[in-house]
């Protein structure tokens, strides 16, 4: 009897275990099939993203069935459709329309920009309503004399820039542009090129400040394809997480954790120093006023010294154009009334209209981006004084012009403060 009692103990002993046992299987291998699925989800989410975001080989064939017809041409062609030595790299790309690829070209490391999409240009940006032709490269007509083509590039300059004494400087900067196999001669593939160029801020921009360091050179276009020099460090700041992570970090964690990975003080002061720079040079420049309408970090790198760097200068905008586009605007409230990312003006609610007057120059703008990134790890005995500059730089409101001298003399002291705090280091 107890040897039968023992068994039945055993039985049901084994029997608990087998179950178990049995659970646990069960249990790993619905964790092992989740766990195939949202990783087979994830890789076909972004496969499709990529797909969707990377046409650079779409992009690459249709310039080259443009150029091999005759109808474009520029310093880049070759290279890009004969000669295979301009290559397309990494992709960059966030919109399918704009693609943005590293380059290889020769001895040169570069950014690939090219436009693609039915919506051929806009009048200031992507945010605005965008202008559609019949076809990219159907201006100008054949038959166009250079003349006609000149008087054509003014007008267009003007509406961009406004009435300034020096225009006809940048018709000819825009037209050595245009002759870029530099024999004296503009042919109308070239022509056609460059114009489809000009409806682009960013190549504009590339043009007025070609003398300044803090933007990027124009290394060569084909098309409405173009190539600007790479920036090594890029974004300013930050971390680029996969995007199912980026959905379950907080917000203000997710602000924190950018700031943690930034380099020295003194560099980060160097590189806001040349913000300022940059602000100055594009404030009553030469070709007159342009306005930064997306202070986000992804905007902005640093060479290897640490000098800013323009990377993405789409939303850089003329500050003519843009009233001019502005006052077209209709609105209900003043969150109508909104370029870019941060270029803001009020409402007119009883003629439904955008007023032209942006709300803060581009220096309150930088300001109020880059205070904590400035802030982060600055020095004890100047943390006081340069949170209160940056507090008094912030407040400005109105146009520049508006408030011109007031403009001038916090953007000065800022420089300055920084400069004496750094001008004795090797990091200067």
């Amino acid at each position: 009897m107890a040897r039968g009692l023992f068994s039945r103990a055993c039985l049901s002993k084994t029997y608990h275990f087998q179950a178990r046992l049995s659970y646990t299987r069960v249990k790993y291998l619905f964790l092992t099939w989740l766990a195939v699925f949202v990783g087979s989800w994830v890789v076909y989410v972004q496969y499709s993203t990529y797909t969707e975001l990377c046409r650079g080989r779409e992009c690459k064939s249709i310039i080259c069935d443009k150029y091999s017809k005759g109808i474009i041409d520029g310093s880049a062609c070759s290279s890009l459709c004969e000669e295979s030595s301009l290559y397309f790299g990494r992709c960059l790309s966030t919109k399918p329309n704009n693609q943005v690829y590293t380059g290889s070209w020769g001895d040169l490391d570069g950014i690939i920009k090219c436009q693609l999409s039915d919506v051929l240009h806009y009048e200031l940006g992507e945010e605005l309503e965008p202008k559609k032709e019949i076809a990219l490269f159907d201006k100008p007509t054949r038959g166009t004399s250079v003349e006609k083509f000149k008087e054509m590039v003014a007008s267009h300059l003007k509406a961009k820039v406004g009435e300034q004494a020096n225009l006809s400087s940048l018709v000819s900067l825009i037209l050595s542009v245009a002759d870029s196999n530099k024999d004296g001669l503009i042919s109308l593939p070239e022509a056609k090129s460059v114009w489809a160029l000009l409806q682009l801020n960013e190549v504009l921009l590339a043009v007025v400040l070609q003398d300044r360091e803090h933007t990027p050179r124009l290394l060569g276009f084909c098309g409405d394809l173009y190539v600007v020099e790479r920036v090594p460090h890029a974004p300013l700041y930050g971390l680029s997480l996969p995007w199912p992570m980026e959905l379950w970090i907080p917000t203000g964690m997710r602000q924190s954790m950018d700031q943690w990975f930034t380099p020295s003080w003194p560099r980060k002061a160097k590189i806001f120093i040349g913000l300022l720079e940059l602000i100055e040079d594009i404030f009553h420049g030469t070709f007159g006023s342009f306005l930064m309408c997306d202070m986000r970090a992804s905007t902005f790198g640093y060479n290897d010294r640490h000098d800013l760097r323009l990377v993405d200068g789409r939303r850089v905008v003329a500050e003519e154009a843009f009233k001019q586009a502005m006052i077209l605007q209709r609105c209900e409230d003043d969150e109508d009334c909104v370029y870019g990312v941060d270029c803001r003006t009020s409402c007119d609610r009883a003629e439904h209209r955008c007023m032209a007057e942006v709300a803060q120059p581009n220096l309150a703008r930088a300001c109020g981006a880059m205070k904590d990134y400035l802030l982060r790890g600055a020095p004890y005995h100047i943390q006081e004084e340069l949170e209160k500059q940056l507090y008094a730089c912030m407040a400005l409101k109105g146009s520049a012009e508006q408030m011109e001298m007031e403009h001038s003399l916090i953007l000065n002291n800022l420089k300055t403060l920084l400069w004496k705090q750094i001008s004795h280091t090797n990091d200067s």
